[in-house]
């Protein structure tokens, strides 16, 4: 199967194309192609591919491994399957036009994705880019940002890249927010300093640091042993379940801002109370108020999970939706619930705390708290 869309090369010969209504507007096919065009369901067209015989020929603008159809197919196919041509990305091309590097930069999507997920990636980041949609244009943006209390930017609207009608508009995120742009558009915020970038080299925060109900915050030991198990990765997924107070949530964030986070909540009041602390702690993250598993259903796959609440059928949920190579954290009171968690994870751990506290006559006592189950994994 070949993916992209290289310039100037014929098409291989294949009986059936597949792309974009843009991207097959864009070639010439020979009499007798078949052509499948992608839309929002990508299930039929895999189908489509997986019944061809011979090669399928994907076509694909810039590279179709970033934020692109590579993704996909390997899941489908293997990427043994896949000859990928890639060509420059929408993003690379926007920072090329505006003179800037760009390996400092934090990327994400608002096309097919979450645009408050996007916005939350960004909002507190020195350099970013964002791609825009119809569905979430370059204006939505700009107002998810605003109503975030973004700290204010440079931005670039960068629009039609590499085509006859491209543009380049500079603002701010006042015009950003208040203009009506190009929906196919990659947007470029510049600050002059990432916010709370010592936070990102901070964990374990004191639990007074997070308002809580009647002490429901994960504490502070507990977790600094977690986030050490989540083994956090620069980019991606996160989701944290029974996210209470939301400090794992907003730790993770602040520790890796080009985490896209989903603290996940049915508690109204707690839910509330974690959009409070993350904006008192400047952590990125989108709020979901609702049930796990069903609250889960809009999320974008996760690459990392905590589950700090729901229990088995919950862990379970987030099982089935962990992407290749993820790992999850969870945490239980009980033993028996442990125990079968780590059935299912492969590594269990018991901490129990002893916070020193001084005495009124002088002098220190140890005070024990309950102990904690952690299992992580899946192993491998």
């Amino acid at each position: 199967m070949v993916v992209g869309l290289p310039a100037a090369e014929p098409l291989p010969g294949s009986a059936l194309v597949v792309g974009g209504r843009r991207q097959l507007e864009l070639v010439t096919l020979p009499v007798g192609t078949r052509t499948v065009t992608v839309g929002g369901d990508l299930a039929p067209v895999l189908d489509h591919i997986a019944a061809e015989p011979g090669t399928a020929c994907v076509l694909a603008s810039g590279d179709p491994g970033f934020f692109g159809i590579v993704r996909a197919l390997a899941e489908r196919f293997g990427p043994s399957a896949l000859e990928v041509r890639p060509a420059p990305s929408s993003v690379s091309l926007a920072f090329a036009r505006l003179g800037l590097p760009w390996d400092d930069a934090v990327v994400a999507s608002a096309h097919g994705r979450p645009l408050a997920a996007a916005a939350a990636a960004v909002v507190g980041v020195a350099k970013a880019a964002v791609l825009v949609s119809p569905e979430s244009p370059p204006e939505a943006l700009g107002k998810e940002l605003l109503a975030r209390a973004s700290p204010p930017a440079q931005v670039a609207i960068c629009s039609q890249l590499g085509l006859p009608g491209e543009v380049v508009v500079r603002t701010d995120l006042d015009g950003l927010a208040g203009g009506t742009w190009d929906p196919l558009s990659v947007v470029v915020l510049v600050r002059g300093a990432p916010v709370a970038s010592e936070a990102r080299r901070t964990w374990g925060r004191a639990d007074d640091r997070f308002a809580h109900r009647g002490g429901m915050v994960t504490k502070s030991e507990v977790r600094a042993i977690s986030l050490g198990k989540l083994d956090l990765p620069g980019r991606g997924v996160l989701w944290d379940l029974g996210a209470g107070s939301g400090s794992v949530a907003i730790e993770c964030a602040l520790l890796c801002p080009g985490l896209e986070v989903f603290a996940v909540e049915r508690q109204a009041d707690d839910a509330r109370r974690i959009e409070d602390n993350a904006r008192s702690l400047g952590a990125s993250l989108l709020v979901v108020e609702g049930d796990a598993p069903s609250a889960l259903l809009g999320l974008p796959d996760p690459d990392r999970v905590f589950v700090g609440g729901g229990g088995l059928e919950v862990l379970d949920a987030a099982l089935e939706r962990l992407r290749p190579g993820g790992r999850i954290v969870a945490t239980f009171a009980a033993l028996d619930r442990a125990a079968a968690a780590a059935d299912r994870l492969g590594e269990l751990v018991q901490i129990a705390a002893s916070r020193g506290e001084q005495l009124p006559a002088g002098g220190w006592r140890l005070a024990a708290s309950n102990p904690v189950f952690v299992a992580w994994g899946p192993r491998g």
